[in-house]
C-alpha cells in the first residue's frame, strides 16, 4: 500500500462512512470556512478531535452543510505529509470526495419540525447566562427551542421541568431552587451545558447527546447513543444553532476549497 494512503484515511474517515479508526483530526475554521486536516492549519483556529475506533457514530464535525463536493489535498509541512481540505500554497490534489453532512430541516420525535428562531423569549436571561458561563447565546437558545419551545411552565412525562427542561437532581446540583423561573432554568442549564462542553472538549454534539440521554449512556456507547429519539434531537438542535447563529447576525460557515 502506498505509504500516505493511511494518513489520508486518518481524514477520510470523516468524510466517507465506514472508514472509522483511531486518529487525531482537526477542524479548522477560517473567514467562515471550515476544512478537516491530519495537522493544525497555519492561518487558521483550529481544534483537535479525537476519533474513536469503537465509537458507535463517528462525529460529525462539518456542521450542516447538506451534500457537498471536495477536495483532499496533500501538502508537506514541518518535513511531514500532511492532508487536508483546504487548499494551502504547495497543495497537490489527493482525491476529491462528496459528503453528506446532517439535513438542514430534520423532525425531532415529538417535537415536528425545527421551525423558526424566536429571538425575543427570554433574551434577557439567554445574554446573562451565555456572558456569565461563556457558551454561545445562539446554543443555548438552540437547546432551550428543541427542549421546552420557550415554556417557562413545560414539564415533561420524565419529570425534566422549565425552559431548559432540567431534572429535578440535575437542577439541584446546578443550584436551581425553582426549576420553572425561567431566569433560573436558562442560568442552570447554561451552566449545565458548559460542564458537558468541558467534558466534552468542546464536541456541541456530545454535549447535545449527554443533555438528551444523560452522561452515563454517552459513556456506554462512546459517542452518540443509537437511540432514536437522541439522533433525531441531535440532528435537530444543530439545525436550529445554524439558525440562531444566522437570525443574530453571525456568518454561517462553508466548506473551504
Amino acid at each position: 500500500m502506498n505509504p500516505t494512503v493511511p494518513a489520508a484515511l486518518a481524514l477520510l474517515s470523516l468524510l466517507l462512512p465506514g472508514l472509522a479508526s483511531a486518529r487525531t483530526v482537526y477542524r479548522c475554521v477560517q473567514s467562515n470556512t471550515v476544512s478537516l486536516s491530519t495537522a493544525p492549519e497555519p492561518g487558521s483556529r483550529c481544534t483537535a478531535q479525537q476519533i474513536d475506533d469503537n465509537a458507535v457514530q463517528t462525529p460529525n464535525l462539518w456542521g450542516n452543510m447538506g451534500v457537498f463536493s471536495g477536495t483532499l489535498y496533500e501538502r508537506e509541512q514541518d518535513g511531514a505529509l500532511v492532508y487536508s481540505t483546504r487548499n494551502l500554497p504547495g497543495s497537490r490534489v489527493f482525491l476529491k470526495f462528496t459528503v453528506a453532512t446532517p439535513p438542514g430541516e430534520p423532525a425531532h420525535e415529538g417535537l415536528g419540525k425545527v421551525g423558526t428562531p424566536q429571538l425575543n423569549r427570554h433574551a434577557k436571561q439567554f445574554k446573562a447566562a451565555a456572558k456569565a458561563t461563556g457558551v454561545d447565546d445562539a446554543w443555548l437558545r438552540a437547546i432551550a427551542h428543541a427542549e421546552s419551545g420557550f415554556d417557562a411552565g413545560a414539564i415533561s412525562p420524565k419529570g425534566a421541568q422549565g425552559v431548559m427542561q432540567l431534572m429535578p437532581d440535575t437542577a439541584t446540583e446546578y443550584g436551581v431552587a425553582d426549576p420553572l423561573s425561567a431566569e433560573q432554568s436558562i442560568s442552570g442549564g447554561a451552566r449545565y451545558m458548559k460542564a458537558l462542553l468541558r467534558r466534552y472538549k468542546g464536541d456541541r454534539v456530545l454535549a447535545a447527546a449527554a443533555y438528551n440521554a444523560g452522561i452515563g449512556a454517552v459513556t456506554r456507547y462512546k459517542g452518540v447513543p443509537p437511540y432514536a429519539e437522541t439522533l433525531a434531537y441531535v440532528e435537530k438542535v444543530s439545525a436550529l444553532y445554524v439558525r440562531y447563529r444566522e437570525a443574530m447576525g453571525f456568518k454561517v460557515e462553508t466548506p473551504a476549497k
